[in-house]
């Protein structure tokens, strides 16, 4: 669909992008990415090299957004960049600034991160128009269930039929 063709490179611009200039140019990422290390830490990510993670991060940016541009496992990589989302947006604290200007940058950046979160959790539940997993279990279960209840049916009328069969 002409829609997701042009969806799915849209959403995919800002981390291909971001995942670039982290590549190229780590030491803009440190501030933000000192603010992230109490998080990072929390899920096991080292942290003595922030550097090394900036471009790991990066990478990983740039190699989803590829993947959800071409529409190549656009449902994982969705998930990915959602993944690698979360700690920044965490460490836009608007909440914590009294300066009214920092303030609202960070609100601002806080809120086009849970933007793109929302556009991502739709990327990853996006069959393309095909079934889903969950939609094709059911009707396997339920094309189950018609032949139980086909089968006993049935049954009882092949058991009633002999029951009123004159003898021979």
């Amino acid at each position: 669909m002409i829609v997701r063709r042009l969806a799915r490179p849209l959403l995919s611009a800002i981390f291909i992008s971001g995942g670039i200039a982290a590549i190229r140019h780590p030491e803009g990422h440190k501030p933000l990415a000192d603010r992230a290390k109490p998080y990072l830490e929390k899920v096991g990510v080292p942290t003595d090299d922030m550097e090394t993670v900036i471009r790991a991060n990066g990478a990983a940016m740039v190699a989803g957004g590829a993947m959800l541009a071409t529409g190549k496992l656009p449902r994982l990589s969705s998930l990915g960049l959602l993944a690698s989302l979360v700690p920044t947006t965490l460490t836009h604290d608007f909440w914590n600034l009294s300066d009214p200007g920092e303030k609202q940058a960070q609100q601002v950046q806080f809120f086009k991160n849970l933007s793109l979160m929302g556009g991502l959790l739709l990327a990853s539940v996006d069959t393309a128009g095909k079934p889903g997993l969950s939609y094709r279990a059911g009707m396997a279960a339920d094309s189950v269930g018609r032949t139980a209840h086909t089968a006993k049916l049935e049954a009882k009328l092949a058991a009633a039929n002999a029951k009123n069969a004159l003898p021979i």
